[in-house]
């Protein structure tokens, strides 16, 4: 997949690429701005001071851009700039000193690295906003990450299907399909306290889910869960986002802690649960609600069930 190969790490390499590009072509119009000229067919209309100045401008940007190459809005300032030259160049085609074959590969040769300065400045773009689904500063962040030995496909189909979470969530008691985006959960909060929101779904692709709570949720909250192919042909790395807002704040975050109710603590116990899930098909419980219980035969499965706040 595209979008898979070409991540943030090659989105930041072609970004240092057009900082040196804009270098090196700065330093050639402001040293041989004639020759620049010359080469663009551009007549009169352009001037060596003129030719000077979109050299400054460039060396403007390239600096710009290697001191911070995952900064999008420093490389969209080079569509900017491509804006002008481009403008620069197609005032020439006025003139009748100016060379009209070398002004048609000028602008040829413009519109392909403008194209290149998009595609960069946008998958940039994306890859800050894939960072996280915002909530205010004052939300708590957790993350959680986890390698499930099954293939990407596999696994993303099953994270999709948002009514498989209380088979494997033990905080979640009900996932209802409101629609193609929209959906209503029920989990249950600290010290048997039951909370409900509504979320919609605000992203959906093969590698990347992501949603955000409705107004009016008993706890807002947004997350995502993103899935990539493990190194060494070891199946898949999910990890999992989540931002909300402790319904009491940090007093509310630490009651929740003290009853084993703390986001942190339940993603890290679910993705565990998902990894047994997905790979053996079964959740082995043990005889008693916590899970740091080595797992043993038991005499009652539906009453370990209920202990383990799992459903089948």
């Amino acid at each position: 997949m595209q979008d898979e190969q070409f991540d943030e790490r090659g989105s930041d390499g072609l970004a240092t690429a057009l900082g040196w590009f804009s270098i090196g072509l700065g330093v050639t119009e402001l040293l041989a701005p004639d020759t620049i000229r010359r080469v663009a067919g551009l007549g009169r209309t352009g001037s060596s001071q003129l030719v000077r100045a979109l050299g400054a401008r460039e060396i403007a940007h390239g600096i710009a851009i290697l001191s911070a190459p995952d900064s999008a809005p420093r490389v969209w300032t080079r569509v900017g700039g491509d804006a002008i030259d481009l403008a620069v160049v197609a005032a020439a085609l006025n003139d009748d000193t100016a060379d009209r074959g070398r002004l048609a590969a000028a602008i040829g040769a413009l519109l392909g690295v403008t194209a290149l300065d998009v595609i960069c400045a946008s998958r940039l773009s994306r890859s800050r906003q894939d960072e996280d689904v915002a909530l205010p500063s004052s939300g708590v962040r957790v993350e959680r990450a986890a390698t499930i030995n099954r293939p990407i496909e596999e696994v993303y189909n099953f994270w999709r299907n948002f009514q498989n979470f209380p088979r494997f969530m033990r905080h979640v008691e009900s996932v209802e399909i409101l629609g193609e985006r929209f959906s209503r959960w029920r989990a249950k909060g600290p010290a048997g306290m039951t909370v409900e929101w509504e979320a919609e779904m605000i992203e959906d692709r093969d590698d990347w889910i992501a949603w955000r709570s409705m107004e009016g949720a008993d706890v807002q909250n947004s997350g995502s869960v993103r899935f990539q192919r493990a190194p060494g042909v070891r199946g898949t790395e999910v990890r999992v986002q989540l931002e909300y807002y402790p319904p009491a704040g940090a007093l509310g975050r630490g009651i929740a802690w003290l009853f084993g109710e703390e986001p942190a603590q339940q993603i890290a116990d679910d993705l565990h649960r998902a990894k047994q899930l997905l790979e053996t098909g079964e959740i082995p419980l043990s005889e008693g609600p916590g899970l740091w219980r080595p797992a043993q035969p038991a005499a009652d499965p539906q009453q370990i069930r209920d202990l383990a706040g799992v459903h089948e």
